[in-house]
């Protein structure tokens, strides 16, 4: 129990905007980084951003300077702010628990786990 869920998602004109939101349940000691991933119809799934404990982002060159990832971890709970959206965006957005960097497994922490997805879809 406490898989990632995605919601948010929806369609817009190019250039408008959407928030997507992910959240999960589980144990209090559990420690992740999260990440959106992306997948275009036909296409393969591609890295967009994460975000590790301590609010230090990386984001895709495509969207740099458009997205913006946050956290709130007593919420366990993660956002995608999208802005100036191109139909290039179009995609299923999944969100993503990783094991960070240095950190042992703890039991009953679900790493790399998947959200079932939310639909973006960005018209000209």
């Amino acid at each position: 129990q406490g898989l990632p869920v995605e919601s948010g998602g929806g369609s817009v004109q190019a250039g408008g905007s959407l928030r997507l939101s992910c959240a999960w349940s589980g144990h209090t000691y559990c420690t992740y980084d999260m990440a959106w991933y992306r997948q275009a119809s036909g296409k393969e799934r591609e890295f967009v951003s994460v975000i590790d404990s301590d609010g230090s982002a990386t984001y895709a060159d495509s969207v740099k300077g458009r997205f913006t990832i946050s956290r709130d971890n007593a919420n366990n709970t993660v956002y995608l702010q999208m802005d100036s959206l191109e139909p290039e965006d179009t995609a299923m957005y999944y969100c993503k628990t990783e094991l960070p960097r240095a950190v042992v497994p703890a039991i009953h922490c679900f790493y790399n786990s998947w959200g079932q997805g939310t639909q973006v879809t960005v018209s000209s």
